[in-house]
């Protein structure tokens, strides 16, 4: 590969970030080929981590909404017993952002200022003797085997979930990972416990396995045919 190509990219892409592809010394085409493996990636799993956190959220507010026979669960007292302080604090923020935009404060507006952390935080070891969450997660996790149920259970699968999610929405490193492709399952696995419906959409559209198996030498080749080496 043409190095003077690759030593006016660096900058661009930042030194710090080419680093962690080449901490074995490998030489810069490999670096670079590992960068846009991982970018490619990273832009497959977009798709099924959207669909697990839009169910979640989606499957949870209307469970809310039924459980506290209120739109705005969120500011029912039995609901607010439930939440954690982190969780008090996001909607209180939502509202003010909403406020601040001069949008009114309806449950769906409020609903979609909420991270994802925010929904997965109703799985936390706190709640594992709740009797309200217990039957949330019924309702949410429907088609789930009652031995998956378990709030304990939950939380690890959720917790592994939110972290491959943050570092993917924050183009970070996750080639390195043994258990990318048990997380990706765990992931389909889990859209499927909410909606069997929409699991079977997310493997249509899924293009993370050809893309884990292509591994890094169709990048390899791009390099080399479009910058190749004087």
């Amino acid at each position: 590969m043409n190095p003077t190509f690759f030593d006016k990219i660096q900058p661009a892409l930042a030194v710090e970030r080419l680093d962690a592809y080449r901490q074995d010394q490998a030489e810069p085409r490999v670096a670079l080929a590992r960068y846009l493996w991982n970018m490619a990636l990273c832009e497959s799993l977009y798709s099924p981590l959207q669909m697990v956190e839009i169910a979640l959220r989606n499957a949870l507010q209307r469970s809310l909404e039924t459980h506290f026979r209120s739109p705005h669960w969120y500011d029912v007292p039995a609901c607010w017993h439930l939440l954690t302080t982190t969780q008090k604090s996001q909607i209180d923020e939502a509202k003010q952002n909403l406020a601040r935009q001069n949008k009114p404060l309806s449950p769906g507006r409020i609903v979609a200022e909420l991270t994802f952390g925010f929904w997965t935080a109703f799985f936390n070891k706190r709640s594992a003797q709740s009797r309200d969450i217990i039957q949330l997660t019924a309702r949410v996790f429907n088609a789930a085997p009652k031995s998956q149920r378990d709030i304990r259970s939950l939380n690890h699968r959720l917790t592994l979930l939110r972290e491959l999610r943050n570092r993917v929405f924050h183009h970070e490193r996750i080639i390195h990972w043994r258990d990318l492709d048990t997380r990706h399952s765990a992931m389909l696995e889990t859209v499927g416990w909410i909606s069997t419906e929409l699991r079977e959409l997310a493997i249509v559209l899924d293009r993370f396995p050809a893309m884990r198996t292509a591994g890094i030498q169709p990048w390899l080749a791009k390099l080399q045919n479009h910058w190749p080496t004087p």
